[in-house]
């Protein structure tokens, strides 16, 4: 098997290294017999994210589209191009679990599946108040079959990828929409929250409703 590992990244030289880090410790983890490899798609970035990628000696395409749903599929078709026959979705702000790749092949391994959708945990709760935390931990099931849709922690086959038309060109949610053609074409989805993975909580949002947006929205009413 080889998996193909998608980044795309806007802008984030604060995050970058420690998401490659930890994409890479996850890549130590599996058998010989699998190969995996990182590739970061780093659109529109003006900032020093791109050295940073380079100096990793990771590979990197450039677009210039600020659309995550273009930026993924760009990634994607990049890396089944080069023989990916497994697609595993991070985001640059994020950080993998050293066993994110071991318990998605575990999956394959137990029952068939086309499509792994795996769980967040927040990296910092210090800046959001007591209000938020609860109610995001009210909302969140962090079991499996949670339901839960992350393009952080998304992964599928490649052909069932391409059969499905791949990720639509949407601003936003389109993780959610890719889902969607999974589940209107009749693939078999595993809900786990043992693929898990680190994010951002920052509230400064790459993307208008992204999961930064997310956590903002639920932290508005308890600014002062």
């Amino acid at each position: 098997m080889t998996i193909g590992i998608v980044i795309p990244a806007h802008n984030e030289a604060s995050t970058i290294m420690d998401c490659l880090t930890s994409v890479q410790c996850a890549i130590e983890q599996l058998p010989s017999s699998v190969i995996a490899y990182p590739l970061v798609v780093l659109d529109s970035c003006t900032d020093e994210t791109l050295s940073l990628v380079k100096s990793a000696k990771v590979e990197y395409l450039t677009c210039d589209y600020r659309c995550v749903g273009r930026v993924r599929d760009l990634g994607l078709c990049h890396a089944i191009a080069n023989g990916a026959n497994w697609l595993a979705c991070t985001d640059a702000d994020s950080i993998v679990a050293v066993d994110w790749l071991t318990q998605q092949m575990a999956h394959l391994k137990q029952q068939p599946t086309e499509m792994i959708c795996g769980v967040v945990s927040i990296d910092n709760w210090a800046h959001l108040s007591r209000q938020t935390q609860q109610a995001y931990k009210a909302h969140y099931r962090d079991i499996m079959g949670h339901r839960h849709i992350h393009g952080a922690n998304l992964s599928f086959r490649s052909e069932a990828y391409l059969a499905v038309g791949g990720f639509t060109p949407l601003a936003c949610h389109e993780d959610v929409d890719l889902v969607k053609k999974f589940e209107n074409q009749g693939y078999p989805i595993t809900w786990s929250n043992k693929v898990r993975v680190t994010t951002s909580s920052r509230l400064q949002a790459r993307v208008k409703e992204g999961f930064a947006a997310f956590l903002a929205n639920l932290e508005e009413p308890h600014l002062k």
